[in-house]
């Protein structure tokens, strides 16, 4: 990144931060929510706590709110994919009262994560530890349940649920309407510093259709901000979905396109020449070291692939 370093921590009101994780040794990659809770003797809830292997950094950018890892009261996961959630069985194993909500379709792999990590070293081989951590399981007397209109109540604060897969199919949002903040999880895309809102699509469950139909379940609840893990808060949520819908469908379409194409190219190679794609297409203007941050992020070349599993499962 060029320019000043970003803040460690970032306030999004009094009561209300998001700590940098600085994953990869890069600001602004990925983001957790810290909610200071009142009543009883306060602590703080959070908002997909990150890869078990930033749990340092959690605690340090905790410390700079005052507060400790064993101040932790609640674990609002989005979502089970590894740079959310990770960090959340080493918290709740040093933090024994700590709850944690999830949807029902991802809380069997936060009890038994053998089949996610069995996947996920697959993919990253000997990086896994180094990446993400270690991923300790989650007693199932921690775990609530949550799902479309549901609500969740910590310390006087109020947060609706809403079911929005798309990106994930056990993907859940978070509204705090006396705020008017809403907490998108991967929903509502990668958006970082000054650049634009994109879509992440890596494979299993990428779905175009259910993801527009989850944009406007989060729009009904007409929030002031939107949230993102990666990274920060963004004031318009009207023009932020509209710009993310948007290029989604020209994602896809690029993708769908891709697939109808003959001769030589393997899907290997179709995924590096989307990659290609968008680092050209979002490069313009566009900082070499935020293009990186991006790259992080969302993982270009990730992307053709979800997506080609969307297409391919549409033609059968």
């Amino acid at each position: 990144m060029t320019g000043d370093r970003p803040p460690t921590v970032l306030r999004i009101a009094r009561d209300t931060a998001i700590a940098d994780l600085h994953h990869q040794d890069r600001a602004s990659v990925i983001g957790v929510g810290v909610l200071e809770l009142g009543g009883g003797d306060g602590g703080v809830a959070l908002v997909d706590p990150g890869p078990e292997a930033r749990l340092p950094a959690l605690r340090a950018r905790l410390a700079e709110m005052g507060y400790a890892l064993s101040d932790v009261r609640a674990v609002l996961l989005t979502h089970i994919h590894l740079d959310h959630a990770v960090a959340t069985g080493a918290i709740v194993r040093e933090v024994p009262g700590t709850t944690v909500y999830v949807h029902p379709q991802g809380a069997p792999h936060m009890v038994d994560p053998s089949r996610l990590v069995a996947s996920a070293t697959r993919i990253y081989g000997d990086a896994m530890d180094t990446l993400w951590g270690k991923v300790v399981p989650v007693p199932q007397a921690s775990l609530r349940e949550v799902d479309q209109g549901d609500a969740v109540e910590l310390g006087g604060r109020r947060f609706e649920v809403a079911y929005v897969p798309g990106h994930a199919k056990h993907h859940v949002a978070y509204f705090e309407a006396a705020a008017g903040t809403l907490w998108a999880g991967d929903a509502g895309g990668v958006r970082i510093g000054n650049g634009p809102p994109v879509p992440v699509t890596p494979p299993p469950d990428i779905d175009v259709a259910a993801w527009n139909d989850s944009m406007d379940r989060m729009m009904a609840w007409r929030p002031s901000r939107i949230v993102t893990a990666h990274f920060g808060v963004h004031e318009d949520p009207v023009l932020h979905f509209a710009e993310l819908r948007a290029r989604l469908a020209a994602w896809a379409e690029r993708v769908h396109d891709s697939l109808k194409e003959h001769g030589d190219a393997s899907d290997a190679d179709k995924a590096r020449a989307f990659a290609d794609w968008l680092r050209k297409g979002l490069g313009r203007g566009m900082p070499e070291g935020l293009l990186d941050t991006y790259a992080i992020a969302s993982g270009f070349s990730d992307s053709w692939w979800g997506l080609a599993r969307y297409w391919r499962k549409a033609r059968n």
